[in-house]
């Protein structure tokens, strides 16, 4: 049997086939039905297996929830940085821009003015 997808999204189907072959065999224990519950439970412990790996493989797994935190309050601080550098320079380019355009008309009236 295989299935598709992460392993975290195989979890819950391997789950069921675990709860159904213990449902069907019930006190009923054929070799057939003790080696297929075997087996759905191999299937089901496999993938709690690669479904860990996967969970420590993501980026930011290693991180425990106080240096998360820690990461997200520096992240908080630097986008704060930057938001406050962009209006200084927002800010700059505003007065720059309105200040050549006082000297354009300053030299546009000079220029038109008669001597």
């Amino acid at each position: 049997m295989t299935s598709s997808g992460s392993p975290c999204e195989q979890i819950v189907p391997k789950l069921i086939a675990v709860l159904e072959y213990t449902q069907v065999s019930g006190s009923n224990l054929t070799p057939q039905t003790t080696q297929a519950l075997l087996q759905a439970t191999n299937d089901y412990k496999n993938v709690l297996l690669q479904a860990r790996k996967y969970a420590a493989t993501l980026p930011g797994g290693e991180l425990n929830a106080e240096d998360q935190e820690e990461l997200i309050a520096m992240l908080e601080r630097l986008r704060d940085h930057k938001k406050s550098q962009l209006a200084e320079f927002s800010e700059r380019v505003s007065n720059m821009l309105s200040s050549a355009e006082s000297e354009r008309v300053e030299i546009d009236s000079t220029a038109s003015t008669p001597s």
